[in-house]
């Protein structure tokens, strides 16, 4: 009755009509049914419950066939309301953002959806997975629905709270709900997948998006096709592979490439060259920056604001491969697999206890020098998907052993990208084996805020001369320290070197200071 009369006093499309009822001020369009405007606000007031009670909800009782605003109201939830619209999901559908994945983190790349348009999803169900800078994630769903539009493709750069998907979370609402409201809803919402304008050949409009997986999506991409324009024969309307292969064709985009081919063939020169003769065609190719090699350009950036200097110096590891052998002859477990480099990080460590300053990290705006307390030393390590250096944490109470164990859990997280944020993060100082890969010894730059880094050689067989001149092989390895300046001195670094050097070539004083 209430619906009835306001429409009897004043007839106004939805949109005025619910600025009216949310602000209860007059209308800036309707100002000259200022008079009556103020009548109906003295009717709403008045009638207050109605929209303060949750419960009150369309009916044969209060639905007014006749009007002309009154079929889209309670759609959301069915009910009567004075919050803002956006307030509430509308038709229940939300968006679901990428989510803060880490400190610092702006954006992140899309790797893979674990989820397609149409499925069903429960709720802490996995999305997608995302890498930032640091880490790989996995996002999860706050919700249990439906995936009703996938908005981006793998590969994409999606910002942090950027919109990842759209999701149906209410769809049963309407089930519940009398039948009179559904008929009045279909008799007053016009069907616009039948307009009435739309001419032969034209497809029709499609409400929310189209729906099509990721690959599908690329698919049009990479042939330069508005998949908004294909009409789907896929259930539902779905767009499939075969209709973007079949919109192409009628649209000569696949014919492109032989056309062009054809015109040079009419203006092809007397004397062609020998490339073109034999069909050697090179084309130049754009490859984005992602994840980890991301992050690499950013901490090289800074790194190359540092003052560096390099202290080189040769090791003799007879020693050390002595004691290598021994640890994989006596070594019965299959899965643990021994060689030089957790040996040379225990030694490291060893060393940092008596030159801290190593251990620390230095900050330009207050400028001071932390001393770090943990010796969490980084493993540069190359991976399919780029450098990355995760940490052994607290390597001073570490055993050889179970720094071997730590070392090859972090690298089989590494191969398949799984390393968490806490596995790259709070590092102190950088070992770099570029020997495992080839080289004599490297240059490296430092990982800020850290204030040396160390890149160690491959271990090679060289003569040697002894005290008594007599020649000797010896496996050597040359070692290349990289320092902040502005922190550390030459003469420091040159006696933590030594330092370090008597614990490799001399294995049995490890066991003089092991705690």
């Amino acid at each position: 009755m209430i619906c009835r009369k306001f429409h009897q006093k004043n007839p106004r499309s939805l949109s005025q009509w619910w600025r009216f009822v949310s602000s209860a001020t007059v209308p800036p369009s309707r100002a000259s049914s200022a008079a009556a405007d103020s009548e109906l606000v003295s009717v709403f007031r008045a009638q207050d419950g109605i929209f303060k009670k949750p419960g009150t909800l369309f009916s044969s009782k209060n639905r007014c066939p006749e009007s002309s605003w009154s079929i889209a109201i309670g759609i959301s939830r069915c009910r009567f309301t004075t919050q803002t619209m956006a307030d509430d999901p509308f038709n229940g559908v939300v968006d679901v953002p990428l989510a803060q994945t880490g400190e610092g983190i702006a954006e992140c790349e899309l790797l893979k959806w674990f989820v397609q348009e149409g499925e069903q999803v429960e709720e802490f169900q996995p999305l997608c997975e995302v890498q930032s800078d640091k880490a790989t994630i996995e996002i999860t769903s706050r919700y249990k629905g439906r995936v009703s539009k996938v908005l981006h493709v793998p590969g994409d750069i999606v910002k942090v709270g950027e919109t990842l998907l759209k999701m149906v979370v209410d769809e049963d609402i309407f089930s519940s709900q009398p039948s009179e409201i559904l008929e009045v809803i279909k008799a007053h919402v016009p069907d616009v997948s039948k307009p009435e304008d739309a001419g032969p050949g034209l497809s029709k409009p499609k409400v929310g998006g189209v729906m099509s997986t990721p690959a599908v999506r690329n698919l049009a991409k990479q042939y330069g096709v508005n998949i908004e324009d294909v009409r789907g024969t896929g259930e539902e309307g779905r767009v499939l592979k075969e209709d973007i292969l079949a919109y192409a064709a009628r649209g000569d985009v696949l014919s492109e490439t032989s056309a062009s081919a054809d015109q040079s063939l009419e203006g092809e020169q007397i004397f062609p060259s020998i490339s073109s003769t034999y069909g050697w065609e090179y084309e130049d190719q754009t490859i984005p920056l992602r994840g980890f090699q991301r992050a690499m350009v950013k901490a090289m950036t800074l790194a190359a604001k540092i003052p560096h200097f390099h202290y080189v110096d040769e090791i003799n590891c007879n020693a050390l491969v002595e004691l290598k052998t021994s640890f994989q002859r006596a070594n019965s477990d299959a899965g643990i697999k021994y060689t030089f480099l957790p040996v040379l990080i225990k030694s490291l460590s060893m060393a940092l206890s008596k030159y801290p300053m190593l251990n620390s990290c230095f900050s330009e705006d207050s400028q001071e020098v932390t001393l770090k307390g943990s010796h969490n030393i980084g493993i540069a390590m190359a991976t399919p998907h780029g450098l990355v250096v995760p940490n052994i944490k607290k390597v001073q109470s570490l055993s050889i052993f179970e720094i071997t164990k730590e070392l090859a859990r972090l690298q089989e997280l590494a191969l398949a990208n799984k390393l968490s944020s806490d596995d790259i993060s709070r590092g102190t100082i950088t070992l770099s084996n570029i020997g495992a890969i080839g080289g004599k010894f490297g240059s490296p730059l430092i990982n800020a805020p850290e204030v040396s880094i160390i890149a160690i050689g491959r271990i090679q067989k060289v003569p040697q001369y002894d005290e008594d001149g007599n020649v000797y092989p010896a496996s050597i390895m040359t070692v290349n320290i990289g320092s902040d300046h502005r922190v550390l001195d030459g003469a420091t670094v040159a006696k933590f070197c030594n330092e370090w050097k008597q614990f490799i070539e001399k294995p049995e004083l490890l066991m003089l200071h092991t705690r």
